[in-house]
């Protein structure tokens, strides 16, 4: 893979884990040293710099990666002290609501696998440029089948989850009806939905809308029952260790699956997190131009997710622990604004730079959201500084 492909695609990806003892925010924020990005001393080595941590305050970490903080009544990393009456409730539903939900979503997705499994009988998996395979071209009963059941018994897992209601809004320009929009456009299909990255639950909802596929890590393919669901999506699956002579990087697939997309009404959109991690919902933050290098029309979407206690947002915890929480939380809340199809014009489809950078400006000003220049590599030295850990050697890695 050529070296800038890797860092131009974003896949539905998960927050870094901040595993550890369970311990109080008290506890935590006397027992473990936190990380400061103030410059080292410069009679200091890099070396000896990057192992000498300045003491500072979690709200001062906050407040430097705002984008990453909790602030739900959880606290930072799920971890927060509790009031009594909080307490009860989450060993009430830990008793009662969590194993119903459970048993509900394991029936789900079974049920979906073996309608995976019905629809992919006897058809042979494809492989797409060396980069990944699965039944992206599934047609006839076969795809009506996947499709149908797979966005009902999405939302049937959302509704496991609680949410029980999803609000959605059509977003329509005031001066739509003013512009001079060629009429030939009107019919074009968007290639790809792009999305800001909340939750993993982003992904049930697309699913649920759209049914869209998207990137995902090789490792997801061999995963029992999801590994077959998301073949049957048509999913990319990264194999960045492939040296086959056909190999195009993921860029490329991902480029080519748009075009197909746009191009083809049988074929599936692809979703794509241009910002390549997930936030805690407030702020968006800079695209990676991946999703934007095939030149087609683009479907923005924006997701909120309302809370009272626990803040759906996937951040500074295990992925356990959130899960857990989720379900324990009666009822959760998700608001959808579908912004208008994005065309691109000629200087934006000669620049996916200028394409992106667009994109992003619209979303964040119909969604509300608040623009940041941290990334994937913050959020690093962020969940590190909670951990209490040095500087971690993925700063000078470059973004998943």
């Amino acid at each position: 893979m050529a070296p800038n492909e890797a860092a131009n695609i974003t896949t539905p990806s998960e927050p870094e884990s901040v595993g550890g003892s369970e311990m109080s925010s008290e506890d935590t924020a006397a027992a473990r040293p936190l990380l400061s990005s103030s410059s080292p001393s410069p009679s200091l080595s890099p070396s000896a710099a990057s192992a000498a941590p300045v003491l500072e305050s979690i709200e001062e970490l906050d407040r430097r990666y705002a984008p990453y903080a909790r602030r739900d009544a959880y606290g930072p990393m799920g971890l927060g002290p509790l009031s009594a009456a909080e307490a009860a409730r989450l060993a009430f539903a830990a008793v009662v609501l969590v194993p119903l939900r459970v048993m509900a979503g394991v029936l789900v997705l079974v049920v979906y696998y073996l309608v995976c499994r019905v629809c992919t009988l006897r058809v042979e998996e494809e492989r797409e440029g060396g980069e990944g395979d699965g039944y992206a071209r599934l047609d006839g009963w076969r795809r009506a089948g996947v499709v149908r059941c797979g966005r009902a018994l999405a939302r049937a897992m959302l509704f496991v989850f609680g949410f029980y209601w999803i609000r959605e809004y059509d977003c329509r320009f005031p001066n739509a009806e003013d512009d001079d929009v060629d009429q030939s456009k009107e019919t074009e299909r968007p290639g790809a939905i792009v999305s800001n990255h909340v939750s993993y639950v982003d992904i049930l909802y697309h699913m649920s809308a759209s049914f869209p596929s998207f990137v995902a890590k090789r490792s997801v393919a061999r995963l029992p029952l999801v590994g077959l669901i998301s073949k049957c999506l048509g999913c990319i699956f990264v194999q960045r260790e492939s040296k086959t002579s056909d190999f195009k990087g993921v860029s490329g697939a991902v480029t080519e699956r748009i075009q197909r997309a746009h191009q083809q009404k049988n074929a599936p959109v692809m979703l794509l997190f241009p910002e390549g991690t997930t936030t805690n919902g407030d702020y968006l933050l800079p695209f990676k131009t991946g999703a934007f290098l095939a030149k087609a029309p683009l479907r923005p979407v924006i997701l909120r997710y309302p809370y009272k206690r626990f803040n759906p947002a996937w951040e500074s915890m295990s992925g356990a622990r959130h899960v857990f929480l989720l379900l324990c939380q009666f009822v959760n809340y998700l608001e959808v604004v579908h912004l208008p199809v994005y065309y691109p014009s000629e200087q934006e489809k000669d620049d996916s730079k200028l394409y992106a950078n667009n994109v992003r400006k619209l979303m964040a000003v119909e969604g509300n959201l608040i623009l940041s220049d941290l990334g994937l590599a913050e959020k690093r030295v962020y969940h590190a500084a909670l951990n209490g850990n040095s500087l971690p050697r993925a700063l000078h890695q470059k973004d998943d």
